[in-house]
């Protein structure tokens, strides 16, 4: 990227700013209130001669406060080699030979981070993920957030210059191998459970029963609160899946909706017979999130004092911790010394709670990666 700072401002406000640019291109970062103005956007950029590349969130992180207005802009210094692929194919294989098939041509002898954004509607993203690291192993590093809106319908979320695109992944090849940094701060508590069930990113049946029934008890017994289908989002985001490693890493996945049939869908897939453990959603301790965050930034990125921190926070995150979720961006902005945070809210999260690890989808995880200065 480039000496020019990452830009917020009113979306109308972008042909001026393309004018004092000399960046020869951007990513730009929208919240859903201002969909209607990718044609605007997209017409500033190419009339100003500039390549573009950007995507729609919920909202935008601007330093320590959430923004449903406006958009973000960062200027690269020079363009990194992109991809926006539309209407991904259903089957995680075919869908990662066609992102292979885009990005391989792309790669070089330098080390990459391959950085995508999908749009959270697609059900199938950690099989896609699991699918394109056996293409591409370690040839890149893997790092991303999903897009598009918090109440989950479909929308076109991802657009270049000319195009607007649903289901589908953008996907740039950053300079270096670093991925990005993540954090969710969960614990996993003793007790485990198993999906028994499982069709993508919904769970069936848990220990051989309605999976919804099963949380409901699970929930009612260990936190004293009554869930039902009209007060779910709003209390499941407090009351998370943790997906149980190999390795004892802890994968969030969050229940969003409950199906008529009993299911439950969550952000993220879940594999048949995975073993499931009931969170709660950490109190805040912000000041400990920041400075795992911090450290792990000043050992893969050299720190990230007076850069701007390109910050992804996750929305159900948000949901749990609400106007504490902005203290939490505070800390993270005093720990590492950033210039400012920018970014946005996202639907899940890409990349390894370890440094070099393998790349995974998550939930409720904070993604962090320095702009160079």
């Amino acid at each position: 990227m480039t000496t020019e700072q990452a830009c917020y401002g009113p979306t109308g406000g972008l042909a001026e700013l393309l004018q004092r640019s000399s960046a020869p291109g951007a990513l730009v970062l929208l919240p859903e209130g201002e969909a209607g103005r990718v044609s605007a956007i997209q017409r500033a950029f190419r009339q100003a001669g500039r390549r573009l590349v950007g995507a729609i969130f919920p909202a935008l992180v601007d330093g320590a406060a959430f923004r449903e207005q406006g958009c973000w802009v960062l200027p690269f210094e020079s363009m990194p080699p992109a991809a926006l692929l539309g209407d991904l194919p259903g089957g995680a294989e075919q869908a990662a030979a066609k992102i292979a098939a885009a990005v391989e041509p792309l790669l070089t002898a330098e080390p990459l981070t391959l950085f995508m954004v999908f749009d959270a509607t697609i059900p199938n993203i950690g099989s896609i993920l699991d699918a394109l690291y056996l293409r591409l192993a370690d040839r890149v590093a893997y790092a991303g957030v999903n897009a598009g809106s918090e109440t989950f319908r479909p929308m076109p979320c991802l657009f270049d210059s000319g195009k607007l695109v649903g289901g589908g992944v953008l996907c740039l090849l950053l300079p270096g191998p670093q991925g990005a940094a993540l954090d969710h701060g969960y614990l996993a508590p003793p007790m485990v459970i198993s999906a028994t069930a499982t069709d993508g990113n919904r769970i069936l049946s848990i220990d051989w029963r309605p999976a919804f029934a099963v949380y409901q008890e699970q929930v009612r017994s260990l936190y004293g609160v009554e869930l039902t289908s009209e007060n779910f989002y709003r209390c499941a985001t407090h009351f998370p899946f943790g997906l149980l490693l190999a390795n004892d890493e802890v994968i969030v996945r969050i229940p969003v909706a409950v199906e008529p049939d009993g299911s439950l869908h969550c952000i993220g897939e879940v594999p048949p017979n995975a073993m499931l453990t009931l969170l709660r959603a950490p109190d805040l301790n912000a000041a400990q999130t920041a400075r795992r965050l911090a450290e792990r930034l000043r050992t893969d990125f050299g720190g990230a004092a007076g850069r701007d921190l390109v910050t992804f926070y996750c929305a159900g995150r948000r949901a749990h911790l609400g106007a504490d979720a902005v203290e939490e961006l505070a800390c993270l902005a005093r720990a590492t010394g950033a210039r400012q945070l920018a970014g946005a809210l996202s639907l899940g999260e890409i990349g390894s709670l370890s440094s070099w690890g393998y790349p995974l989808f998550h939930n409720a995880t904070l993604v962090c990666r320095p702009r160079l200065p």
